[in-house]
């Protein structure tokens, strides 16, 4: 009985984290389809910018801007670490930090100066334990990034580039390519060199209005012939920050979508764990208890035949 018992317990613990995990996929589901749909309202806007900075940067040849300064000898470069503030998301935020390790691992064994700034609560424990404390962190912001991040990372960016102090920015995260996929991407942020700029991810699926994802096909590596007044390089000074502020940001919202779609499926999985859990333990309880039922008539009748017997 005592078999029966434990049993009992571990079917009603399972039954209870089932419940959890069950709560948490409907609020990452109800969540998922208003952060996928602030990232591709977003998209548009990062793609035309992109495309506008490589038609400008392209008019520019042979001016000084500093921005667009590519180094012969890298010195000390910049990763940027998008992830989450929370677990409970399968490998979410454990991809991303791998690759962003890895990264400034190759850095370092050539001898370059290496920086961090994490953005999300896990992927700054992370560096952390690893005894890296990061440049700038940002926790509680990975569900519902603002502008204000990527306003402070940005000007950070742009002082340390311009006076020499960085020489490389790169940037991970996780893309939202749909509700169920996510994809890792890797990004060269500076120096704004026209080969970096390309979109990197693939449109999305149709998740939320085709309007949005009609216009996000834009052609980033198009060049058109354009006249500038007064000159390209002041055009480039107005327009590559506004550039690096919305690739930031937009990252930071990507991000946000993507831990959404990762802890739905996680969960979602969890929770079709559970299940199995509790119907393997239900027909073991079933089993025990039809054998301890067998027992006792067996001993019920075995006592009543030796009572007829004397």
């Amino acid at each position: 009985m005592a078999n029966l018992r434990d049993i009992k317990r571990r079917i009603r613990s399972v039954s209870s984290t089932k419940q959890i995990t069950h709560t948490m996929e409907m609020v990452s589901t109800t969540k998922i389809m208003r952060a996928l749909t602030r990232a591709m309202e977003a998209a548009p806007y990062k793609n035309a910018m992109t495309s506008m900075l490589a038609n400008v940067s392209a008019a520019s040849t042979g001016e000084n801007v500093p921005l667009l300064y590519d180094p012969e000898k890298i010195e000390t470069a910049l990763v940027i670490v998008v992830a989450s503030d929370r677990g409970l998301a399968g490998g979410f935020n454990v991809q991303v930090e791998r690759a962003a390790a890895k990264r400034l691992a190759e850095f370092e064994r050539q001898g370059i100066k290496t920086e961090v700034i994490t953005a999300g609560k896990k992927p700054t424990e992370f560096f952390l334990a690893r005894k890296r404390k990061p440049i700038l962190s940002f926790e509680g912001i990975s569900a519902d990034p603002t502008l204000v991040e990527a306003n402070q990372i940005s000007s950070y960016l742009m002082d340390a580039f311009t006076s020499h102090h960085l020489d490389r920015v790169e940037m991970f995260y996780q893309h939202a390519k749909s509700r169920v996929e996510q994809t890792l991407t890797h990004e060269v942020l500076l120096p704004v060199a026209p080969k970096n700029l390309r979109l990197p991810n693939d449109p999305r699926s149709k998740e939320a209005s085709s309007s949005v994802h009609d216009q996000s096909s834009v052609d980033a590596n198009q060049v058109l012939d354009f006249e500038f007044e007064p000159s390209a390089r002041e055009v480039l000074g107005f327009l590559i920050p506004a550039y690096i502020r919305t690739v930031i940001y937009h990252a930071l919202i990507d991000s946000a979508a993507a831990e959404h779609g990762a802890r739905r499926r996680a969960m979602q999985a969890a929770t079709e764990n559970a299940t199995e859990i509790i119907q393997t333990l239900s027909r073991q309880y079933n089993r025990i208890r039809q054998s301890s039922i067998t027992t006792e008539l067996n001993e019920i009748v075995g006592g009543a035949a030796a009572l007829e017997e004397m």
